[in-house]
């Protein structure tokens, strides 16, 4: 399990954007970065600069997974027939704690990570503690009896913030169906995101 150095606030403010949509993030009231220079006005930012912030900002958007799992994902997605950055997009999405994310089990992605982390996810009705698990069409991703119980969860199922997407299914409030791996315009983002950047980044 790796740890999570920053705030998510802080990805938000480093971004420049409030990229889950939260209504408490900090960017809604200041656009500029954090620090002592965030107000300076910005040079002209390189093509290597762009490519790197479209990567930071997809990698922070999913939980500040590591560099060596989202690179991963980017191989695989490479490897796969079609468009890559599409192919990167669905291999994100059918990540576990995404899912669990998707799902409205968990406020925030850090906190699905967690919960899978500690073992309150069943996946097929089989305890999974993997976040990084890629999910298959036809999965049933459920709460354990504990979970059920929690406020945290209880918090996600109420916010209005977000829904769950078409390509989710939920049965009841404890289990969803993951029902296919979405294309780019499917993805719920708050803001726009550039995969097909990320994907230039890598293939330098």
């Amino acid at each position: 399990m790796s740890k999570r150095h920053s705030a998510k606030y802080k990805i938000d403010r480093r971004m420049g954007e409030n990229i889950w949509g939260r209504p408490k993030s900090p960017v809604n009231k200041r656009e500029y970065g954090p620090g002592q220079h965030g107000q300076r006005r910005k040079s002209k930012v390189s093509d290597y600069g762009i490519q790197l912030k479209a990567k930071q900002k997809l990698k922070g958007y999913y939980g500040e997974v590591t560099e060596k799992q989202f690179k991963r994902s980017y191989t695989d997605a490479a490897k796969m027939k079609g468009d890559t950055s599409q192919n990167l997009i669905g291999l994100l999405e059918r990540r576990l704690d995404m899912v669990v994310y998707r799902a409205k089990f968990a406020p925030t992605i850090f906190a699905a990570r967690q919960i899978v982390n500690h073992g309150h996810i069943r996946v097929n009705g089989v305890k999974c503690n993997i976040a990084s698990r890629r999910v298959n069409p036809g999965d049933e991703i459920s709460l354990g009896s504990k979970a059920q119980e929690m406020t945290l969860v209880m918090e996600a199922q109420g916010l209005s913030e977000r829904d769950i997407p078409d390509y989710v299914t939920p049965d009841g409030t404890t289990k969803v169906t993951y029902i296919r791996v979405p294309t780019l315009d499917e993805v719920p983002y708050p803001v726009k995101m550039e995969p097909n950047l990320v994907v230039e980044f890598y293939s330098r």
